[in-house]
């Protein structure tokens, strides 16, 4: 039996999952709260209590730069290492990567089913590709096209500055820079409470009207500024919304010049899938091919929402089916 993990700055899911003849079959699957935790071990004590089978091997792909089989996780107070995994588990094989780089395994798990098509561009199969992912936060990933084969490999893409380009998205960037005190990165914009801030910035500094109290539930701010810009309840968090997409096709645009993602791009995370609707408005597109001398090539480029919400979990599975 084998142990998968998908560890986000939300939730934490874990399955157990045996090999027969080449497929997976899932035993047991749970999901967690990340927060309510203070250590993956403790997660790993619950989940485990009512197993006594032994494990051959676990995966974890987990939100935070693996260095050394070990991570200080940036949205948890948490230190991993495979190390200490092994000893919880009892287990040789135990291996920490990146949960980007786990999505990036788990593409290659999927079918046509699991996509949403917002470009169909034009088909490279020689071409490397790119995975950008909001969620909790931003996490970015690339293949690099090697023959016919797609070698994943993990980056911290997400950290980098953000990076304005016009007068209003300036005035948001000088709204988070005196909130953040300095470095402001394209996560603070991009991710779920990336668009808060955007909210905040257009209620504080464009003195747009706050969402009114009935509208307030036991909804996260974030889930709220999104259900509400999709329903037209709110021209603020219509215009939050508007202002994230251009952001996110700004940004997935750079990542593609950055990685030569002529291949295609992929949109995972949590939030793609939740707001297909503005993905598909034009502003999204023109963001991410207005690049200047390389417009018609960024034009090209196919871009895929993931929409299965197991696809990292399901990465970590073929990781450690493969070294195994």
């Amino acid at each position: 039996m084998f142990l998968a993990g998908d560890i986000g700055g939300t939730k934490t899911l874990l399955a157990f999952f045996t090999l027969e003849k080449g497929s997976y079959e899932t035993i047991k699957k749970k999901t967690f709260r990340s927060k309510d935790y203070s250590s993956l071990e403790e997660i790993l004590e619950e989940f485990l209590q009512e197993t006594q089978d032994k494990i051959k091997g676990a995966c974890f792909g987990i939100a935070g730069p693996v260095v050394a089989g070990a991570t200080k996780t940036p949205n948890l107070p948490w230190i991993v290492s495979e190390e200490d995994l092994k000893q919880r588990l009892k287990a040789n094989k135990v291996y920490l990567i990146n949960d980007l780089l786990a999505n990036a395994y788990g593409i290659k798990t999927l079918s046509d089913k699991d996509f949403f098509v917002i470009n169909q561009g034009e088909d490279n199969p020689r071409g490397n590709q790119a995975l950008v992912s909001a969620g909790t936060g931003l996490g970015e990933a690339g293949f690099i096209a090697l023959g016919n084969q797609k070698i994943p490999f993990a980056s911290e893409g997400g950290h980098c500055s953000f990076a304005p380009k016009n007068q209003e998205e300036y005035s948001l960037y000088h709204f988070l820079q005196k909130k953040y005190q300095g470095h402001v990165s394209i996560e603070r914009v991009l991710s779920g409470a990336g668009l808060e801030n955007i909210y905040n910035f257009l209620i504080e500094s464009m003195k747009m009207e706050p969402i009114s109290k009935e509208n307030l539930s036991a909804k996260s701010l974030p889930a709220l500024i999104s259900s509400l810009a999709q329903t037209q309840e709110s021209a603020t968090c219509v215009k939050a919304l508007e202002m994230f997409i251009e952001i996110y096709g700004a940004e997935a645009g750079d990542v593609a010049l950055k990685f030569l993602a002529t291949g295609g791009v992929f949109l995972g995370g949590g939030i793609a899938p939740k707001i297909l609707s503005f993905l598909q408005r034009p502003s999204f597109l023109k963001a991410f091919s207005e690049k200047g001398r390389l417009k018609s090539l960024l034009e090209k480029i196919p871009i895929k929402v993931i929409l299965n919400e197991e696809t990292a979990l399901r990465g970590a599975a073929y990781y450690v089916k493969n070294q195994m």
